[in-house]
């Protein structure tokens, strides 16, 4: 068996402590993630395919990219390629039919959701799928889905999948995507309540609200402490007095925020 040392004696691409820790600050001070020490492997690993699209011969010379012209343009594809995006249709069901039994109670029949970290798309078209009986209804809806992923937002825009996420559509809905060869793709229907945009959740927010709930589930998990405060506290702000906001199954806002409280398994209502 190998050791871990000629292991990394074989990387393709010199990678020193010095990269890790400039690549791994970048990340955290334009992005909030958290990038520890054991993520050193996963950062090569999808680094590395960066570099040999640019004809780089190491770490160094990519992190020397962030000094020049196209600085901007690159930290892009860094965020696009540190980001991890795991999602599906309706992951976390229960907070779908929360919200489906909450917004009927609703008096004004006006709707407006944020999914905070859309990824790919599934968790907005999800909501509308869980709304649409009540816009036929007329209801007036909309979906703000934002992600800090150019490439995630491209993916959710177009609203095409592997087919083998059609299966995870509860059967009611299936009406709402058509399976064609080893593809589905979202009805127009759906794609005309969701509103694409890039947003990077520590920069500003130019979105006015007030939203009635929101979304940002296994966000959290990649920030400290300080980070999740500041971001919980803003998006407190953006909620409704009594809006929702859910979080991801491994997340909660204990020692995190007193403005919010636990109604449900990740399920939060604001109250201050």
């Amino acid at each position: 068996m190998q050791s871990l040392s000629n292991i990394k004696a074989e990387r393709e691409f010199e990678f020193s402590e010095a990269d890790f820790k400039f690549l791994s600050s970048l990340a955290y001070e334009k992005t909030g993630i958290v990038l520890s020490e054991n993520k050193k492997d996963l950062v090569y690993g999808r680094l590395a395919r960066r570099l040999r699209s640019l004809g780089l011969s190491s770490f160094a010379d990519y992190c020397k990219l962030f000094d020049t012209d196209s600085a901007s343009d690159e930290m892009s594809q860094l965020i696009n390629a540190i980001t991890t995006n795991l999602t599906s249709f309706f992951r976390e069901s229960h907070h779908f039919e929360h919200l489906q039994g909450e917004v009927k109670k609703l008096e004004n029949k006006k709707l407006r959701i944020w999914s905070a970290a859309c990824s790919s798309g599934m968790e907005p078209y999800s909501i509308a799928m869980t709304l649409k009986p009540l816009i036929n209804a007329g209801w007036d809806a909309k979906i703000l889905a934002t992600d800090i992923d150019s490439n995630m937002l491209a993916t959710g825009s177009a609203g095409e999948y592997a087919v083998v996420e059609y299966e995870r559509i509860p059967e009611e809905y299936k009406k709402f995507a058509t399976a064609n060869g080893n593809k589905i793709k979202v009805a127009e229907e759906l794609k005309e309540l969701i509103a694409f945009k890039q947003l990077n959740l520590l920069e500003e927010w130019p979105m006015k609200g007030p939203f009635d709930a929101i979304f940002c589930r296994n966000v959290m998990i990649y920030f400290d402490k300080e980070t999740k405060q500041k971001l919980i506290d803003r998006m407190a702000d953006m909620l409704k007095p009594e809006g929702w906001l859910y979080i991801g199954h491994s997340e909660n806002l204990h020692g995190i925020s007193d403005r919010f409280e636990l109604t449900g398994r990740t399920i939060y209502r604001r109250v201050k």
